[in-house]
This record gives structure tokens, C-alpha cells and sequence, in this order.
């Protein structure tokens, strides 16, 4: 389809459907993890795996970061070399969940050495992320967001929100949101129980309203089933809101729903329910009530 080498650096939950797009999209696509066994996996869908970042980078125009957060995207860049092993006129495309201010500073240094910068958040989990839906947030350069629009193509939406950095505010609004609904759709469902109601029922009697939403269909589903195997851990929600909350403080925001939210989040992960999915914060509330009971 095109002779651009792509590189893709962190195929875990996330990254390694996200690659498979790229590949079924016929990119040839280059791939490396820190758990080299999660590289790997993508051979039989036709990716090279290279044995270091710096191999995956060399020779690409178009490098993916999908990585943890922010220290381990800034210790890959420029600690590990992969920005020098770039050459100049390549794009870096962050689809990684980092502080915007992390951000815009990966970008400056990047454009120091000719290299361009898109941060890219995205939305939508694994589900998302393999069926090509993903909803993805870009802050930089309107022209760079441009060029690499075919390639983000198949792995879902892309839309410019505004100057570098604006694409992780974009996701941190949307984690906002995410565990706002989570939380609310718990409560609820502890309500309608407690009352006598059905939790199943209560869900399908209220599809199709005003409370309908992607997080009342998926998560919804995963509450009825008790379904806590990983998307998106408790972890990383509440690595995201305390991401939120630090910028609202920067920007001089009091923002007192995502701090209810953040602290029962915080306790939660605590508590051991860190690796849980975050839907799983019905399991904190639930014990919540119980304890409250006694």
C-alpha cells in the first residue's frame, strides 16, 4: 500500500491490535515490547519484530508510541535513543495516556532534531482498538495530523482538537466522563438491587434513554456478569484522574465530581483492585455498603 516504514513501540493490550490494523491495512509495520513474547504474536500477522526500540526505529517515517505513561515514553525517546535514530521529517505519533505539559516538552525536543509530533490519545479499549473504531484525540500541527491520516485510518476517528498537548487534554475530559459513568451506573445498580429490582433489568428498561451510553452497554454488561478481567485496570483510571486533577489545579479549576470519583478510585486500588477493569469500582462499593451494614 505504501512504502512508508512504520515502527510500533508497546504491543500490549492496546498496542498489538492496533498493530494488527496497521498490518491488515497492508503497512509494513515494525514492532518491538519490552516482553518480547508480546512482539512476537504479531509475526504470524506479518510484522517484523525487532529486538530494541532503536532497531524498530531506524529507517521509519511514521513511529507509534502506545506505552504505559509518561516516564516510560520519555525514557524511550531520548533515553534509549530512538528520537536520534529517527530521521529528520519523521512523525511521532503518541497514542500513550500522558500529562499534557509531558507532552507539548516530548514535542519541543523532537522538533529540535527535524522530527514532528502528534500526541494521540485514544478511545474505545481493546474492543475498539481491534475492531478499527477508535476514537482518537490529536493535538499538534493541523498540516502533520494531515499527512498521517491514512495511516491512522484503519485503527478508528481521528480528529484535531488543537495545539500539541490538546489531544491529552481531549482524553483526560474523556476519562472524566468514563469514570463519572462508572460510578454513577454502579450507584444506580446498587440502588435498583436494594430496593428489590433487578440489576439486569434495570439495564435493559433504561437503554435507548437519556442515560444510554457506551459505558452503560459495555461496562454496564461487565457489572450483571461480575466480568472484572482487565480492558482498562482501576489503575490507570486512577492514574488518569489524578492526571485531570493536577492540570484543573494548573488551570486553576475545582472540579469536586472527578474528586469524589478519584478518591473512591484511590481506595479501590488500594484495597487490591488495582488490576481489576475499572468497572470493577462496583466491587468497592459493594463492599462499602456491606461494611456500612455491619
Amino acid at each position: 500500500m505504501t512504502d512508508r516504514k512504520i515502527a510500533f513501540l508497546g504491543t500490549g493490550l492496546m498496542g498489538a491490535p492496533m498493530a494488527r490494523r496497521l498490518l491488515g491495512a497492508g503497512f509494513a509495520v515494525t514492532v518491538w515490547n519490552r516482553d518480547r513474547s508480546k512482539a512476537d504474536a504479531l509475526a504470524a500477522d506479518g510484522a517484523t519484530v525487532a529486538a530494541t526500540a532503536v532497531e524498530a526505529a531506524n529507517g521509519a517515517s511514521i513511529l507509534f508510541t502506545m506505552l504505559t505513561n509518561a516516564g516510560a515514553v520519555s525514557e524511550i525517546l531520548f533515553g534509549s535513543g530512538v528520537a536520534d535514530a529517527l530521521k529528520p521529517g519523521a512523525v511521532v505519533v503518541d497514542n500513550s495516556s500522558i500529562p499534557p505539559p509531558i507532552a507539548r516538552e516530548h514535542a519541543a525536543k523532537l522538533a529540535e532534531r527535524g522530527i514532528r509530533h502528534i500526541d494521540a490519545p485514544v478511545s474505545g479499549g481493546v474492543v475498539g482498538a481491534a475492531a478499527g473504531t477508535l476514537a482518537i484525540m490529536a493535538g499538534g500541527d493541523a498540516e502533520v495530523i494531515d499527512s498521517v491520516r491514512d495511516v491512522l485510518a484503519p485503527l478508528g476517528r481521528v480528529t484535531h482538537v488543537g495545539p500539541s498537548g490538546a489531544g491529552q487534554l481531549a482524553k483526560l475530559g474523556n476519562q472524566q466522563i468514563v469514570a463519572v459513568t462508572i460510578g454513577a451506573i454502579a450507584e444506580a445498580m446498587l440502588l435498583v438491587e436494594a430496593g428489590g429490582g433487578s440489576r439486569e433489568a434495570f439495564r435493559a428498561a433504561i437503554r435507548g434513554g437519556f442515560a444510554e451510553s457506551r459505558i452503560l452497554e459495555l461496562h454496564g454488561q461487565r457489572m450483571i456478569e461480575r466480568n472484572f478481567e482487565p480492558g482498562g485496570t482501576a489503575r490507570n483510571q486512577l492514574k488518569d484522574l489524578d492526571a485531570v486533577l493536577d492540570a484543573a489545579r494548573s488551570l486553576s479549576l475545582h472540579l469536586p465530581l472527578t474528586e469524589a470519583v478519584r478518591a473512591e478510585f484511590a481506595e479501590f486500588v488500594e484495597k487490591g483492585g488495582g488490576e481489576s477493569d475499572h468497572s470493577g469500582l462496583l466491587v468497592h462499593l459493594e463492599d462499602k455498603n456491606a461494611r456500612g451494614k455491619a
